[in-house]
């Protein structure tokens, strides 16, 4: 609460006859008892509270004209960056966080990243969700089954943003893991799973990191076949993407012959990773939980994400 609130709150209170005690009581220790008194006496002289000075030591960096220069950053460009304004302005950043969250009631967000889509893809997107809603009731698609592939390489992975090395200087984070290697051609192999109301597939890797219709077919299919007739009989429905394999005629009519239905070429959606659980959250997770430390060649990458599934 602002000073000027309190010394109106005071006022009202004095004038309707309280006393400062209660006064001090009422607001729970937001202001001293002295300061009460001292006001009080200003409203038993004046009739009102007039203070030579703000209370507090004067703004040296928060001034009205850093608050105004900060806020017009904003306005022409919304990112903003606290270490370069405080340069600018010859301020402390802390100093400047201060005013963008205390004096401006800002708050800082990362960037959500999200695929960008054409309009061809938002148009293809609504006819999709018009196809589910006129060609599935909300417990037939809990029979779906969701299936995706994904290449791991032995370099594993790293957050850029939130990695951190903790360490007095740059040498010694350079000593201490700071260097993330990058190999150009780095040994891969594919991973296809699937996901769906009643849990996830057996993983399928594939060793040699290429899939094409052949593989997929041989490899790949029957274990989808297998696992969703197990989890729910005859009545099921599988998903893929529009992957090469994928929409290779010779696929669908394997599909078509053996699935007891499946989502065909060219309905699913591109760019659409939202819709799929794997791609959503499943992919990610297993990235996570797996120890790349341990990872030094195909082998030991086959090991640990079978280990880590």
């Amino acid at each position: 609460m602002q000073s000027k609130d309190l010394q109106n709150i005071v006022l009202s209170k004095y004038q309707n006859g309280d006393t400062p005690t209660k006064i001090f009581r009422d607001l729970n220790g937001g202001i001293g008892l002295r300061t009460i008194k001292r006001w009080c006496q200003m409203i038993l002289q004046s009739g009102s509270i007039t203070l030579s000075s703000p209370p507090g030591c004067p703004r040296l960096a928060r001034t009205k004209g850093n608050i105004r220069k900060v806020k017009n950053r904003l306005r022409r460009k919304k990112r903003v960056s606290a270490r370069k304004l405080s340069m600018k302005l010859d301020i402390s950043e802390r100093s400047v966080r201060r005013i963008l969250k205390n004096d401006l009631g800002l708050h800082p967000y990362k960037k959500v990243v999200e695929p960008l889509l054409s309009d061809d893809q938002k148009i293809k997107r609504k006819k999709f969700a018009s196809w589910i809603r006129t060609n599935f009731r909300k417990e037939e698609t809990m029979r779906i089954l969701f299936s995706d592939e994904k290449f791991f390489d032995i370099d594993g992975v790293y957050n850029s943003q939130n990695d951190r090395v903790w360490t007095i200087d740059r040498a010694d984070a350079d000593k201490n893991g700071g260097i993330k290697h990058k190999r150009k051609f780095p040994q891969k192999v594919v991973v296809w799973l699937g996901a769906c109301s009643k849990g996830v597939t057996p993983l399928v890797i594939l060793n040699e990191g290429i899939v094409n219709h052949a593989v997929y077919i041989e490899k790949v299919l029957p274990d989808a076949l297998k696992y969703g007739n197990q989890v729910f009989g005859s009545d099921w429905v599988f998903q893929q993407d529009g992957a090469k394999s994928h929409s290779h005629h010779l696929t669908q009519q394997w599909c078509r012959d053996n699935f007891p239905s499946f989502i065909g070429k060219g309905r699913w959606l591109p760019n659409s990773p939202d819709l799929n659980h794997l791609d959503y959250s499943i992919w990610d997770e297993l990235v996570n939980i797996i120890n790349w430390n341990k990872v030094q060649s195909k082998t030991t990458l086959i090991q640990q994400i079978k280990s880590s599934f």
